[in-house]
């Protein structure tokens, strides 16, 4: 049995990297919102964003500029470039397979995931990319939890930026278009919704939240390796179909959810076991309550 303030350590714990799962499960669950695909390679444009965040973290540093600007560039840096990743991949990868059969754009999304792997290993090999010390240390006691500034870095950011995007899908007129072209495409573009530019924007905004996820985690850890894009990757589709796939704040939810578990589990059980009781309770989820926590968002999918 965990005392009283190791429980609460490890709820903090939990919630740091549910955050982030939670991050990189709305680029997921917003692509299959728009044209119900599963973007497999989402994982490997989180980890891009993790190398981009923390080349350009050393770079800004090494230029003489203070903590808090390095790190807001490397994030803003990480988070244009793999937009742009993510704008390639639809527009080479998944467009011209749009009116294909539902195996063809996923064997793509396969292989694209294959290929960004392999070319982040070439260009910067198979080493951990370690990140500057000098942005990820620091933190308090509160009673008896350790409480880094990195974890409120991360659980503040994506409290902000998931609120930010549901305020955005929800309110604005680009966020109306969504909705239209997720409900029916054909429609939406008889009467004048931008379809296509709708498609692209959607992957530009969840390739820029995983990139921020990206970084963050690269912070919290203190290394990426051209790996850590598959573990991740799993582990927010796991959030999202936890938390309803196509539902936004399913996959808010279920990041969450996810990440306490594994918290939990790995100090209760260990933590060589926490992957395991994260999958048994996905599994129990899909047989019990198969359309998530929060319900699959079929007529308007986001």
């Amino acid at each position: 049995m965990i005392p009283g303030g190791a429980l609460l350590q490890q709820i903090v714990n939990g919630l740091t990297v549910g955050a982030v799962y939670a991050l990189i499960a709305l680029g997921y669950t917003m692509v299959y919102g728009i044209i119900e695909l599963i973007n497999f390679a989402h994982g490997e444009i989180y980890m891009i964003g993790a190398y981009v965040g923390t080349i350009s973290a050393g770079v800004f540093l090494a230029a003489g500029l203070p903590v808090w600007a390095s790190l807001v560039l490397a994030i803003a840096t990480a988070a244009a470039l793999t937009s742009l990743y993510g704008l390639s991949a639809e527009r080479l990868a998944y467009r011209p397979l749009r009116k294909a059969g539902r195996l063809a754009p996923l064997i793509s999304a396969l292989g694209l995931s294959i290929f960004f792997q392999q070319y982040v290993f070439l260009a910067q090999g198979a080493k951990d990319k370690v990140f500057p010390a000098a942005i990820t240390s620091g933190g308090f006691v509160l009673g008896s939890v350790r409480v880094a500034y990195i974890q409120v870095a991360i659980i503040l950011v994506a409290a902000a930026l998931m609120v930010s995007l549901q305020a955005f899908v929800g309110k604005t007129r680009m966020g109306r278009a969504m909705r239209c072209t997720a409900q029916d495409p054909v429609m939406a573009s008889l009467v004048g919704v931008p379809v296509n530019r709708v498609i692209a924007l959607t992957f530009v905004i969840g390739s820029a939240l995983a990139a921020v996820a990206g970084v963050l985690v690269v912070m919290y850890y203190g290394k990426v390796n051209y790996l850590a894009g598959y573990a991740a990757g799993l582990k927010a589709f796991t959030a999202a179909v936890l938390g309803g796939i196509g539902n936004i704040p399913g996959a808010m939810l279920g990041g969450l959810f996810l990440g306490v578990v594994e918290s939990l589990a790995a100090g209760y059980i260990g933590g060589e076991y926490k992957d395991v009781v994260a999958f048994v309770i996905l599994v129990l989820v899909l047989i019990v309550r198969p359309q998530g926590l929060l319900g699959v968002r079929v007529p308007d999918k986001i």
